[in-house]
């Protein structure tokens, strides 16, 4: 579990710099560039996604019961899944009515796909992960949310086309997991 926690810390934390140090991050930005400090950003968020995905495999190796999930939370978890995969490209596409009512839909579809795997999961290993990242995804959004409103951002306006390319783009991808990946990446298989 140690090591699932330190992958966390590390990959929340790059993260989360905006949120609790806006201040400095831009002071760096201005200090090294900002290719520089993507590129810095991309190789630890790396190593904190490694380490994670390490240790959450360590961990399930050894599933520590914290509750047995009733069985329609894996029929709600699904849709709900859907969704965090229509709103995760969003934040990418132009022109799509998910950016612009939403402003942060990648934030909200890790919110999404964190509170779907709580609900159709008890193992402590996945009450750590999956609740990590669903406080992550709601202090980050809020905070997100606050950003724009001070420093009046808007988000350019939408069509339908924005939308069929997020929403057609978003379940191809959840159902090549659903059906394909999910089992043989993490040896569950969510559609049965």
């Amino acid at each position: 579990m140690a090591i699932l926690i330190l992958g966390l810390l590390i990959f929340l934390g790059v993260h989360s710099v905006r949120i609790f140090a806006e201040d400095w991050r831009s002071a760096q930005i201005a200090r090294i560039g900002e290719k520089r400090w993507k590129a810095i950003y991309s190789i630890v968020s790396g190593i904190g996604l490694v380490v994670i995905i390490w240790g959450y495999g360590l961990a399930r190796a050894h599933p520590v019961s914290v509750w047995t999930p009733p069985t329609w939370a894996r029929h709600v978890a699904i849709p709900l899944v859907a969704v965090a995969f229509i709103l995760f490209p969003a934040a990418h596409v132009p022109n799509n009515h998910f950016k612009t009512l939403l402003g942060h839909p990648m934030v909200l579809s890790v919110l999404l796909w964190a509170f779907a795997h709580l609900l159709a999961t008890g193992t402590l290993s996945a009450v750590v992960l999956f609740g990590a990242f669903l406080l992550w995804a709601i202090v980050d959004f809020l905070s997100a949310r606050r950003r724009d409103l001070l420093a009046g951002t808007t988000y350019p306006p939408a069509n339908v086309a924005g939308d069929g390319i997020v929403i057609v783009s978003g379940l191809v991808v959840w159902a090549l997991f659903a059906f394909l990946l999910h089992g043989w990446l993490f040896g569950v298989r969510p559609m049965g």
